[in-house]
């Protein structure tokens, strides 16, 4: 399986008896099971069908994924796909049934159409709504494990960390961010598009969701030779962001996955990201030459 940067872990069958309190949504939603249930590390989530139409059930099981149901919730089906139902942990959610994959098309020949169709999908969840906000994680709570990291490890986590500190001091258009976005959680819906799944439910600058694009869809891609520096541009422009603030964000993000990894007990992957932070700290230095 590719290695997709962020908080994640991979994913696991569920156990049998961790899918006895889902039966309680299954009667109450009259659902029909449509797939082997499996889980990440903060949810379990269930293939089902109701009423005949394909859907997800998922139960959260950590704080960060607790916050996304209810900020898909206040979504409402507009940039990310569509709560059917909501009660405590659980959401029911439509399920994507199309077969379009951002992550082939950026190994494919695709990877600036791919940028610019996840870059206007994070666009439409940043819009204003209007409506009373869920409860959010500050951004700076995001980053204090980076800071704990580079104390320990030193090298590129101290950059990553300075950089982040810099961010975080004096923020520039503040909304409220998905917090993981990459190429497997903007999915094909079909005829309703590119929508996002799996928000982490936090509240910074809107320059942040864009970083994790330039760890994923995986390694190879992402230390492609001038992959970075293009896709700088191509996401700079979609997104109208300062490239030189964007690549700030990548080198921070970048710090921050490779410190979540090593909290995980995921040494072994940490190279990953700190190879972008490195590419994204140099292009930096080229911009003050």
């Amino acid at each position: 399986m590719p290695l997709v940067v962020g908080r994640r872990k991979p994913g696991s069958r569920c156990r049998v008896n961790e899918n006895k309190d889902a039966e309680i949504y299954f009667d109450l939603w009259r659902l029909i099971p449509d797939g082997a249930p499996f889980a990440t590390h903060s949810s379990r989530l269930f293939p089902v069908r109701r009423d005949g139409q394909p859907a997800m059930l998922k139960i959260a099981v950590e704080p960060e994924e607790k916050r996304g149901a209810a900020l898909m919730v206040r979504w409402n089906g507009v940039g990310a796909a569509r709560v059917l139902e909501h009660q405590d942990d659980a959401i029911l959610l439509e399920r994507a049934r199309g077969h379009r994959s951002l992550a082939d098309m950026a190994r494919n020949g695709r990877d600036d159409e791919a940028s610019r169709i996840i870059c206007g999908a994070v666009a439409a969840l940043h819009a204003s709504r209007g409506a009373s906000l869920p409860q959010l994680m500050p951004l700076t709570h995001r980053f204090r494990a980076l800071e704990a990291t580079a104390c320990r490890e030193g090298g590129i986590f101290v950059r990553s960390a300075a950089t982040a500190a810099t961010l975080l001091s004096e923020p520039r258009d503040v909304v409220t961010l998905h917090g993981d976005v990459h190429h497997g959680n903007i999915l094909d819906f079909a005829e309703r598009g590119w929508l996002a799944i799996d928000p982490k439910g936090l509240q910074g600058e809107r320059g942040f969701d864009y970083a994790n694009l330039f760890c994923n869809p995986d390694n190879a891609v992402a230390i492609a030779p001038g992959r970075l520096a293009r896709q700088v541009h191509v996401v700079a422009e979609a997104a109208r962001l300062e490239p030189r603030r964007l690549l700030q964000w990548i080198v921070a993000w970048a710090g921050l996955s490779a410190a979540w990894m090593i909290e995980d007990g995921q040494s072994d992957q940490v190279q990953s990201p700190l190879n972008v932070a490195d590419i994204a700290a140099a292009e930096l230095d080229g911009m003050s030459v």
